[in-house]
Parts: structure tokens; C-alpha cells; sequence
């Protein structure tokens, strides 16, 4: 088959937000606009474009690549020379293993992150519904899936809190475990707050109380997230009611004393609450941190967290790329398998063929038999001529694994069974030398 495997990109560290911007092919992966034809030496191809990244993954023949980055650069109105300085291209196994990286979220910005795999997806999705993918690159992408699994699966690279939001709430669900039966505050409403809401929600929280100085912001936000909004001279009537208060305003001085919690502390029979003051500088006095069954965390706390787990995420990513080194080397022999299979169908139909003609020859020679004599006879014929390939095939596959070894297996099989002569000579089929 001779397929070339290419793929061009630029990302978060080869290019900045201005380049990315430029080069971006959000707008260019429709039916309608597709920017990369299945044409010349592209016969397949993938975009993926994402604020950290575009890629551009192809199958074809012959210069793939210096065809990906016309392409490219043409549909966004620039020369291939502006564009290069920015790209990486990687060709065959280091594609693969590229691809394999970047959907088990060990290229991103953020280490494990889960946006990325279904980014890929919609990608496939949007390549697929253009008619732009086939054989290579389904078997490829659908492989790429089921390996960010196995990295999930198989190792913690995305287990731990890389976000100071998401560090918060992780340290909230050790607190309390049984999240559905506990309603958090936000105090504030800003992106901290919206990334706290995510992942409050994602942990199954009762309910989420939204306390922001305009009030119609925080109104905004609390529809989003199915919560409910209350004016900011209402906190203190409210803490009594909520376990988990989440800080991000940016207040001055603090908004919440230590002397408040105490009386909130009563009318609660002295129930655990849980404040996470991300908030610089901080909304929550430091002294509320002396009281009994209260728990305080500053952004310097979760920084902490977070610097620990990205250490142990680091650690799993050793692992997960064992794990993708070996599912690149499963795809790579089976593209190499590819090129091997014409040969083995000739070998299977030559077989065959002989088969057939001496079966008949016998026949001819043994005169009148009955259908169940004639049968066993054909079926004889045609289980010695699989045994007699079973060998030969099994050493082409095992030549799989290089395009060296593999081309070189090929040759030598179709020499020694005559395969490229078009029919088998008189001699041959007689079984004489």
C-alpha cells in the first residue's frame, strides 16, 4: 500500500496566541469549506483546531506534507514561508505517536486535562461528515480513542486537582464525601467562581448560592449553573444554611469575620463548613481558621496542592507513554500488514487454483466416483494447499514491524511462488522442478 502517515501542527509552545489565532482553521472544517482536498498526494485527511493547537493529520502519497502547508497557508491568506518557522511535522510512527500523545492529554497545557479528547472527536466527526477520512484514518483515530481510555484506565495522570478551582473542590469532597447532600456559596462571580460552579456541579452538589455586589452578575451566573442568586448584604443570613463557602471577589478587606462565623457556628450546632479564599487580596479574615469544626484554605494552600499533584501527574505520564509507545507500534505493524496483504491474497488464490486443478486431474484419472468421493477429494485438496500457506504467511506478517524488513519478505515471497508471472507455468502446476 505505500501509505504516508503525516502530520503538520503548531501548538501552544512552537507558536503564541497571535500566531494561533492566525493560523486557526475553526471556520475551515465544514463540508463547504474544507481546507485540506483529498486530492494529488492527500487522499485523507483530519483538521484539528483548538486555542492551543491546529493540526493538520493526512494519509496519502508522495510529498504529503509540503502539500498540508500550501493548503494551510493558502486558506488563511498567508505564505507557507510565514508559516513554517511555527510548524512540527511528523511522519509514519512519530505521527502516530503524536496523535496517541495529544488525545491521552499528555501535550496539553494543562497535563490530563479531559477537553482535549473530545475535541479530537468532534474533529473525526467534522472530517467524517466531509468525506475526508477512509481506511487509514478511521482505524487510526478510533485506536487514538480507545488509547487516551486505556491511559485513563490504566494509570492517574488525570485523577489529581491542576487547577486551583478544581483543587478547592477536590478538597471540599474530602471534607464532606457525600456531596449531593450539601449546598455551597459563591462570593463572587467572576471566572474563578464559574470554574468552582463546574466543578461543583460535576461533584453532585445540592445547591449552589450566588453572591455577587451587582446583583444581576450574579443572577447571570446562578441561571447558568441551575443555582440561586442573593443580594450581597444578605450573606450572613445564608452561611447558616451552606457547608462549603467558595471566595473570589475582589473586596478590599475581608467580607467575611471571624466574629460572624461564630454566630453562624450556633445556629448550626456546630456543623463543619469549609472555606476556600481565592480571593487576592483575601475575602476571609485568617482568624476564622481558629475557630472549631471550620476549615480554611488560601490560594497559597491550593498552590501547594496543586504543585503535589501535577508531581504525581508527572509520574503517571511516564506511565502512560509506555502505554502509547506500545499502541504505536501495534498501529505501525498494521499499516506495514497493509502492504503485505495483496501478496497473501495472490498466495491464497494461487493455492486455490492449484487445488483445483489437481483435484480435477486426479478425478479425470480415477473415472466415475460418487458426489461424497468427489467432495472429501476437493476438500482434501484445498486443506493441504492452506496448510502449505499457513507458514509462508506467517513469515510475511512477521515482517511487519519495519518497512525495510517488510518490503524485503514481500519480494522474496512473490519470487519463490512465481506470484507476478500471471498464470503458473505447466511445470509448476505438475509439481515438476
Amino acid at each position: 500500500m505505500n501509505c504516508d502517515l503525516v502530520l503538520v501542527g503548531l501548538n501552544h509552545r512552537t507558536a503564541g496566541v497571535d500566531v494561533r489565532e492566525r493560523f486557526a482553521l475553526v471556520n475551515h472544517c465544514s463540508p463547504e469549506s474544507w481546507a485540506v482536498p483529498c486530492e494529488g498526494a492527500v487522499s485523507e485527511a483530519m483538521i484539528l483546531s483548538t486555542c492551543n493547537r491546529v493540526e493538520l493529520l493526512a494519509a496519502g502519497h508522495g510529498a504529503v506534507s509540503e502539500r498540508l502547508l500550501s493548503d494551510w497557508a493558502r486558506t488563511c491568506k498567508a505564505a507557507v514561508d510565514d508559516l513554517r518557522p511555527y510548524v512540527y511535522i511528523y511522519e509514519g510512527a512519530e505521527a502516530v505517536r503524536h496523535l496517541f500523545t495529544v488525545a491521552s492529554s499528555l501535550d496539553s497545557m494543562v497535563l490530563g486535562e479531559p477537553q482535549i479528547l473530545g475535541q479530537l472527536k468532534t474533529a473525526y466527526r467534522k472530517a467524517s461528515a466531509c468525506h475526508a477520512t477512509g481506511l487509514i484514518l478511521n482505524r487510526l483515530l478510533h485506536k487514538a480513542f480507545s488509547v487516551a481510555k486505556r491511559v485513563r484506565t490504566e494509570t492517574a495522570v488525570a485523577s489529581s486537582a491542576v487547577s486551583i478551582s478544581y483543587a478547592a473542590v477536590e478538597l471540599a469532597k474530602r471534607i464532606f464525601g457525600d456531596m449531593p447532600s450539601h449546598r455551597a456559596m459563591l462570593l463572587g462571580a467572576g471566572e474563578m467562581a464559574e470554574l468552582a460552579a463546574t466543578h461543583l456541579l460535576q461533584a453532585g452538589i445540592a445547591e449552589i448560592l450566588v453572591v455577587n455586589r451587582t446583583l444581576s452578575r450574579g443572577e447571570e451566573l446562578a441561571r447558568q449553573f441551575n443555582g440561586r442568586a442573593i443580594a450581597f448584604e444578605s450573606i450572613a443570613a445564608h452561611l447558616v444554611d451552606v457547608d462549603i463557602i467558595i471566595a473570589s471577589t475582589g473586596s478590599p478587606e475581608p467580607v467575611i469575620r471571624a466574629r460572624d462565623i461564630r454566630t453562624v457556628l450556633k445556629a448550626r450546632k456546630n456543623r463543619p463548613m469549609f472555606f476556600i479564599d481565592i480571593a487576592v487580596p483575601r475575602d476571609i479574615d485568617p482568624d476564622v481558621n481558629g475557630l472549631d469544626n471550620v476549615y480554611l484554605y488560601d490560594i497559597d494552600d491550593l498552590k501547594e496542592v496543586v504543585e503535589e499533584n501535577l508531581a504525581t501527574r508527572r509520574d503517571e505520564a511516564r506511565k502512560a507513554a509506555e502505554i502509547v509507545d506500545e499502541e504505536m507500534r501495534y498501529f505501525s505493524q498494521w499499516v506495514q500488514s497493509l502492504d503485505m496483504q495483496p501478496t497473501i491474497v495472490d498466495l491464497i488464490q494461487r493455492g486455490e487454483r492449484l487445488a483445483g486443478e489437481e483435484a480435477a486431474r486426479t478425478l479425470k484419472r480415477l473415472g466415475p466416483v460418487s458426489d461424497e468421493v468427489r467432495e472429501a477429494l476437493e476438500v482434501m485438496a484445498q486443506a493441504l494447499v492452506r496448510k502449505m500457506n499457513h507458514d509462508p504467511i506467517m513469515f510475511l506478517k512477521e515482517g511487519a514491524g519495519s518497512h525495510e524488513n517488510s518490503a524485503s519478505r514481500i519480494s522474496l515471497m512473490r519470487r519463490i511462488f512465481n506470484l507476478d508471472s500471471g498464470t503458473c507455468s505447466r511445470a509448476a502446476s505438475r509439481g515438476k522442478p
